[in-house]
């Protein structure tokens, strides 16, 4: 939804204790959505192969089909029996500020999945990608992939004001990649008790999106890279920007790609979010994205990414 003023002038700041508020908005629209369905359906549009696990509702079938559409392998998608699928209502005023609720339905249920059979019956596993989901499930799969061997990235970003410190610092320890924005950077190193150095040395890589500013990458085997973002054409809806991007910088990853480069796709592909209204409605024109990536990182760039884009 739409709302056409500021949430900042609406908010009393003497009388937050007791907020009952309404907003009359311009607009509603249905749309997919999912952190982790966002990010396969991208991978599956750069043309990698992402195995979407998770619980849905029986309201799933046809999104399951556009997904699968898509290039994304939905086998380790379970159907409740009970409840419907997640909802995520978020309302933008014109500052692209969001207020949202979140309805948790059969994502409860996904703490029962178990990873081996499913990553078992499938062609290699490159990484387990673990996005917000239930936490519970959340902290079953980071320790399932620890001891299965798997590698794993941990994207807990949401879930974070739902975690305490012993959890934080399970789902981060030994990824090969934490994913996250400034601010829940800020908010991590405050639930794990840990220093940037203690963190750091936890894990592979951290990357931290900055919105407009781009991204920073610091990991322990390659020095700190600071990615600008691709210029916009428009600001429309930012609802999926971190997904995009994590889409871009895995499929480039996945390709053999540099950590520069995959920022660089990263970025790309965030930028068709923005522009777009919906996480999953933008389009990819390989030579558009090419003369794009050409103008906001050079030739080289272009060159390096413009196989994958036109495949």
């Amino acid at each position: 939804m739409r709302f056409p003023g500021r949430f900042a002038e609406q908010l009393l700041t003497e009388q937050l204790d007791r907020v009952s508020l309404s907003f009359l908005v311009d607009e509603l629209e249905i749309r997919r959505g999912g952190i982790g369905a966002n990010v396969a359906f991208a991978m599956g549009v750069l043309g990698a192969r992402p195995l979407l696990i998770g619980a849905v509702g029986p309201d799933f079938v046809e999104y399951r089909s556009w997904l699968q559409r898509h290039g994304v392998d939905c086998s380790g998608v379970h159907v409740s029996e009970l409840a419907h699928t997640a909802r995520f209502v978020c309302t933008t005023d014109q500052d692209m500020c969001q207020i949202a609720s979140f309805y948790a339905g059969a994502m409860a249920e996904a703490r029962s999945i178990e990873l081996g059979p499913i990553t078992e019956s499938v062609d290699g596993v490159e990484l387990v990608l673990i996005s917000p989901n239930d936490p519970e499930a959340m902290l079953r799969h980071t320790r399932e992939c620890r001891h299965l061997g798997l590698p794993f990235a941990a994207d807990p970003s949401q879930q974070l004001a739902r975690m305490d410190g012993a959890q934080t610092r399970e789902l981060i320890d030994g990824a090969r990649y934490l994913f996250s924005n400034d601010y829940e950077w800020s908010l991590l190193l405050q639930k794990s008790g840990w220093s940037e150095r203690e963190v750091l040395s936890r894990l592979g890589m951290r990357i931290t999106t900055l919105g407009e500013k781009g991204v920073e990458i610091i990991g322990q085997d390659i020095e700190p890279l600071q990615i600008a973002a691709v210029p916009e054409t428009a600001k429309v809806e930012p609802t999926g920007l971190g997904d995009g991007f994590r889409a871009g910088f895995l499929a480039a990853r996945s390709e053999g790609l540099g950590v520069e480069r995959a920022a660089q796709l990263g970025s790309l592909i965030a930028v068709h979010v923005l522009e777009t209204i919906g996480t999953q409605e933008w389009r990819l024109d390989p030579s558009e994205a090419v003369a794009r990536i050409d103008g906001a990182y050079g030739p080289e760039a272009a060159a390096e990414l413009a196989e994958l884009l036109h495949r």
